[in-house]
């Protein structure tokens, strides 16, 4: 038994906290925080409950910015609000506006400026949307002149303020003067703004009005700003443990327990999880697909080599194809499987949240268009674009620019995917597809799909009627990434609130977990992690986006620990402590707590609309996320990382068939060389491992092999491989075919490629792995010898008892099978061509029959 005490500032309250602690991980309630109540009942032997004390230090308060005050600002900006949001038409918007003390300094000290602005023609809404930047205390955003960025220091940033009000002051005085030298109220604009300087308005508008729009939950452009400002002044109230002269406003807090949550483990209780996963693929038409893309994915540092221009991650080329393509084939596996199980045509439809950072919506919706729609259609792609938001300065919350007009802004999070989804008619759009519920996973994630755990996960979802389910794992040092707890809580009506949910990183310090290296013992090490990787019933989802209320933005941060660094308009680099209001989607569990009249002490999660499932770490979570910097040796969350983990499944599935692999290491012994041996397989060949396991049985994979199989009907019996395979088939899992509207949709289980290779020995060169220039995560690598097995159409390739060695490509066209076998004088070559009557279904292929809880193959020849 370990015991530490840690305090915990929460909901302007300062707690002691106890924690108790034993060892164990997934099956109890292994670490809690716990909040007093004078009804609780004495704690069960069973269950380790932390007690946390409310009393308040006496401390003294953390100093403010100087001349800035936090609370004034927000109690000014919260009365606006109110006041706007008791108007009923625009005009009187308008006139609360102009009421507003800020408003009316700026724009009636200098007449010069207001009369720019109506040489522009703006309309109301536009003018009202500058008068809300102003009453935000951002005019600075509208300055022609010269500016600095704010500094991390508050006399620069003072300084700075200063010097852009003079500015803009001034240049509205020069305005004037030019306007009445000319004697025209408008000529004089060009010499003010230019066509560059006009279109950078139009677009600040348009972002404006984007912000005003969405955000109108929380009241548009000046609730975001209060809502940062709030947020700002919690960290800032954070950093001390109390504040002695707040203590008229302690209220009794909601949150009295933390646990890790109890939930199946996908690799203990085997049988209960392949029935899941046979739930989650019986279940696959009730399902669609939400891909959240719309992050900025500054830390990988993608950028077109061609062009220089910075790319999203969804464009990143990795294993032979950019991340986009691999989530879509990940999805074609699972409804290839469908396919072979019930015979029928399943196509998902796949919802995808952009955003115009780094023209991500723009690059995304071309490579779909590059790509066909992937064989699925345009009609099954829906796009939604997520509002970009002002980064602000970490002291003061002024928005930082990069130039007049053009605030720094980023995208808000994932968890702006709700509310978005609701507003652009999402859900209608999956209803009209008799979709319930959908599967949601991020981009850099390259091994959520691995075996059954998403298949599970919705499986356990659709059946049990579940409203939200995350699938998780054990966390690892150095991960930036939540975790998933069990709440407990006490509502006002003396009810008891449980819910499963997720703590971002960014947040621990308000729960008192750690940042640092996990210990063995220690609290954050004993939450398991959460991987954004999730199940949601999408009337419940659709019922938090459309609530008209801050719910609707679940999760909202501020998180200022990282610098931002931007460039402004004279080429000056900037370096400052910022951030933006972002949301987390995966909060949307807040909303779905469930209620009972007493406490609940053991097993609550069975009985929860909200539910969570694990596996091994390296089958639920490995990401290629951030760009690895030149000599570092940690590969964690980088594309080298990931694709360690990609081969470390392949080495679990293939050694359960007998085959002989070498074994990888961790993952520091590879920092300044190549992996054991490259083996990346198409997932329709499973996408369960129960089904590939019998496609494979026997033979050995050489350390500095390769082997890539890009085919779904294979047999391989007693291959032994040393240097390079690749087999390469069209049709991996079905053929095209164009329908009515002259698209190319892919029909699965028609005209299939397909091979068999038994008791074959492969030799030759393979990869050279002395090059310097390979890639590996990107499978871009030099090779001297290679076997290559090229199948066009529903071509067919078998080799039996043979041994290939040196350099060779077999191309076979389609509509023919070519054979390898001994011959008299070293091997026997046979092209033949496909029997007609077998051209659709081949001359083999394996039936799939579900018995019980799993799924058993049969060799049948035609």
């Amino acid at each position: 038994m370990v015991h530490s005490t840690s305090l915990l500032p929460h909901n302007n309250q300062t707690f002691i906290l106890s924690f108790r602690s034993k060892p164990s991980f997934f099956h109890s309630h292994s670490h809690s925080l716990s909040l007093p109540s004078s009804s609780s009942s004495s704690q069960s032997s069973c269950c380790h409950v932390a007690r946390i004390s409310t009393e308040t230090l006496e401390v003294s308060p953390p100093p403010p910015p100087p001349g800035f005050n936090f609370r004034r600002e927000i109690a000014r900006l919260a009365s606006l609000r109110d006041r706007l949001a008791a108007c009923t038409t625009l005009n009187e918007k308008l006139r609360v506006m102009d009421a507003d003390s800020r408003v009316k300094r700026f724009f009636r000290s200098r007449h010069g400026l207001a009369r720019v602005l109506a040489s522009l023609q703006l309309s109301s809404d536009q003018l009202f949307l500058l008068k809300c930047v102003v009453a935000a205390g951002q005019e600075h955003v509208l300055c022609l002149g010269e500016t600095e960025s704010l500094e991390s220091s508050a006399s620069a940033a003072a300084a700075t303020m200063s010097a852009v009000k003079s500015a803009l002051y001034a240049l509205a005085e020069m305005i004037e003067n030019m306007d009445s030298f000319n004697g025209n109220g408008g000529a004089g604009l060009g010499m003010a703004l230019g066509d560059h300087e006009i279109a950078e308005l139009t677009m600040f508008l348009q972002t404006l009005a984007e912000i005003e729009r969405f955000y109108d939950c929380i009241g548009g452009i000046i609730g975001y700003q209060i809502t940062v400002l709030e947020l700002a002044q919690k960290s800032f109230e954070m950093q001390n443990i109390s504040w002695a002269h707040q203590r008229h406003d302690v209220k009794e807090c909601q949150i009295l327990g933390i646990n890790a949550p109890n939930g199946l483990n996908l690799s203990e209780d085997t049988e209960y999880a392949s029935q899941a996963a046979l739930w989650g693929i019986e279940g696959l038409p009730d399902l669609g697909e939400i891909y959240p893309l719309g992050g900025s994915a500054d830390r990988l540092g993608l950028v077109d080599p061609n062009t220089g221009e910075c790319l999203p991650a969804a464009m990143l080329p990795y294993c032979g194809r950019t991340l986009l393509e691999g989530l879509i084939r990940d999805l074609q596996a699972r409804e290839f499987l469908y396919f072979k199980l019930y015979g029928k045509q399943c196509i998902t439809p796949v919802a995808i949240m952009t955003s115009s950072a780094k023209n991500n919506h723009k690059h995304v919706t071309s490579l779909c268009e590059r790509l066909s729609w992937f064989g699925r259609g345009r009609s099954t792609f829906q796009f939604f674009e997520q509002p970009l938001v002002p980064v602000v300065g970490a002291e003061e919350c002024q928005w930082l620019v990069t130039k007049p007009f053009s605030p720094l802004s980023k995208p808000g999070g994932h968890g702006v995917i709700w509310k978005l989804a609701y507003d652009k008619g999402i859900f209608k759009w999956f209803y009209c597809q008799g979709r319930k519920g959908a599967t949601v996973r991020q981009v850099s994630n390259v091994v959520a799909a691995t075996d059954l755990t998403l298949l599970a996960l919705a499986g356990i979802g659709l059946r049990q009627g579940k409203k939200l389910g995350f699938a998780s794992c054990k966390r690892i040092s150095g991960a930036t990434e939540g975790v998933n707890v069990l709440m407990e809580k006490k509502s006002l009506d003396g009810n008891w609130e449980y819910g499963v949910s997720c703590i971002e990183y960014t947040e621990f310090d308000k729960f008192g977990i750690t940042t640092g290296p996990l210990a063995p013992k220690g609290l954050q090490a004993e939450f398991p992690a959460n991987t954004n990787i999730l199940y949601i019933d999408l009337p419940s989802a659709e019922l938090v986006g459309s609530s008209k209320s801050e719910s609707s933005l679940p999760g909202m941060v501020l998180n200022t620990r990282k610098p931002i660094v931007y460039t402004d308009q004279f080429g000056r680099h900037h370096s400052v402590s910022g951030g933006r209001l972002e949301c987390t989607m995966q909060n949307i569990a807040d909303n779905y707590s469930n209620s009972y009249s007493s406490r609940c002490y053991n097993d609550v999660e069975d009985k929860l609309d909200t539910f969570i499932v694990y596996n091994e770490r390296r089958r639920v979570t490995s990401s290629a996320k951030k760009k690895r910097r030149h000599g570092d040796k940690s590969l964690h969350q980088t594309p080298d990382g990931a694709l360690l983990d990609i081969l470390r499944n392949a080495h679990d599935l293939l050694s359960q068939c007998d085959i002989r692999l070498p074994e990888i290491e961790a993952n520091e012994n590879y920092a300044d060389s190549g992996p054991p041996f490259l083996i990346l397989v198409h997932p329709a060949l499973g996408p369960l491992w129960e089904v590939t396991k019998q496609k494979f049985y026997g033979g050995s994979i050489s350390e500095g092999s390769e082997l890539q199989i890009e085919v779904a009907e294979f047999f391989w019996r007693n291959v032994q491989l040393n240097g390079s395979l690749i087999i390469i088939a069209e049709n991996v899992m079905g053929s095209m075919k164009i329908n009515e509207n002259s698209e190319s949709i892919l029909h699965y289980g028609q005209r299939c490629g397909r091979c068999k290779l038994q008791n074959v020995k492969v030799l030759n060169k393979g990869i050279d792995w002395t090059c310097d220039e390979n890639i590996y995560w990107k499978h871009d690598v030099q090779r001297s010898e290679v076997l290559q097995i090229i199948l066009h159409g529903n071509a067919e390739f078998e080799a039996t008892d043979v041994v290939l060695q040196g350099n060779h490509v077999f191309e076979v066209p389609d509509g023919y099978k070519l054979k390898i076998m001994p011959g008299s004088s070293g091997l026997a070559i046979q092209l033949d061509p496909i029997d007609q009557d077998m051209m659709e279904s081949g001359s083999w292929h394996w039936d799939y029959k579900i018995e019980g809880s799993h799924i058993q193959l049969e060799l049948v020849e035609s």
